[in-house]
């Protein structure tokens, strides 16, 4: 009897032991979309600060990208698409939202966006994009290119000194730089004070001229004017976005060129930019969107991603108004189709 029992303790034991590793094994097909226990259907919550050419052009990326991931692997993924109008506490009441909705993953379409998704949820995966500085948005100090918690994304920064140096290129007996941004923005205040210390270095003053909501937009703009500005620079800011051509109104019968941080807010009232593809960063968000929730990815460990296809662009209209020769290198942005 001892023997007997001893026997089936043993076959007991070693199909615990077979069960267990079989789950394991389960477990850690995360990185397999093919796996047998793999979800065949995801719901993603989209929100959207404010609808304009740039941000509409990022998360038609990402819908798209994830879209075609998911045809590829026999995965459904269902957005549920939500736009804030331009209001932060909008960006509160919607992923809220999602969170009640238990959606399997949010994705922040500007710094709004993500900061208010990153207060709503520390458990479902959060993917932003056109977000400057993820440090600065989320305040993080001791940046290490990893949030460390459970959001990740693409960045929409082009390089600031590389934007210093075409306001010098174009116009180089330029001596007075205005910035223009919305004071509401931190990631458009972080671009103002890196692009401000290479301005310098190419011996130029500057000044900030900053509004507080699209209210005091033509105001604030109508100062750079007084103050006889040579040249101004327009970062990556949805406000100013939302707004280009009220800028555009005033600035240009003036003759004052503007440099602007991405292609939309150029085409608006902007001379020239040096500008990333918001289609390709909404595609790299898409891509990690993916990652995390089919192949098992863990976001707080998965570095921010930055655009590489970075062009030189121009108006030519504006060059031909403001007289000012275009350097070779540079791409006519076609504003035929606006």
């Amino acid at each position: 009897m001892n023997k007997f029992f001893k026997k089936a303790a043993a076959l007991v034991l070693s199909g615990v032991l077979v069960a267990s590793a079989f789950a394991g094994c389960s477990k850690q097909g995360g990185d397999n979309p093919s796996g047998a226990d793999a979800k065949k259907e995801y719901n993603i919550g989209i929100c959207q600060l404010v609808q304009h050419p740039a941000l509409d052009e990022a998360t038609k990326g990402f819908k798209e990208k994830l879209t075609a991931l998911g045809q590829e692997n026999g995965i459904t993924f269902n957005f549920d698409e939500q736009n804030a109008s331009g209001e932060a506490t909008n960006c509160t009441t919607i992923t809220s939202k999602f969170v009640s909705d238990n959606v399997d993953l949010i994705f922040a379409n500007a710094t709004d966006a993500l900061a208010a998704a990153s207060q709503a949820t520390a458990d479902i995966p959060i993917v932003g994009t056109s977000i400057t500085d993820y440090a600065t948005a989320l305040g993080i100090d001791n940046w290490t290119g990893k949030t460390g918690f459970n959001v990740t994304g693409s960045s929409d920064l082009a390089p600031l000194a590389d934007q210093a140096a075409m306001i010098k290129e174009l116009v180089p007996d330029a001596k007075n730089v205005g910035i223009l941004y919305c004071s509401a923005e931190k990631n458009s205040k972080y671009q103002s004070d890196v692009i401000s210390e290479s301005i310098k270095e190419l011996g130029m003053t500057v000044k900030e001229y900053t509004f507080v909501d699209t209210n005091d937009v033509s105001v604030v703009t109508q100062q750079i004017v007084t103050d006889q500005c040579d040249v101004v620079f327009v970062p990556t800011d949805n406000t100013a976005a939302s707004n280009a051509e009220a800028i555009n109104n005033i600035l240009e019968p003036a003759k004052i060129p503007v440099i602007a941080g991405e292609e939309g807010i150029c085409k608006g009232c902007g001379l020239a930019t040096l500008s990333i593809s918001y289609y390709s960063i909404g595609e790299a968000a898409g891509q990690t969107a993916f990652d995390i929730l089919v192949n098992g990815k863990n976001p707080a460990e998965m570095e921010i991603q930055y655009a590489t296809d970075l062009t030189k662009k121009y108006i030519t209209s504006k060059a031909e108004n403001l007289g000012i020769t275009i350097p070779d290198g540079y791409e006519a942005i076609d504003v035929t189709a606006e």
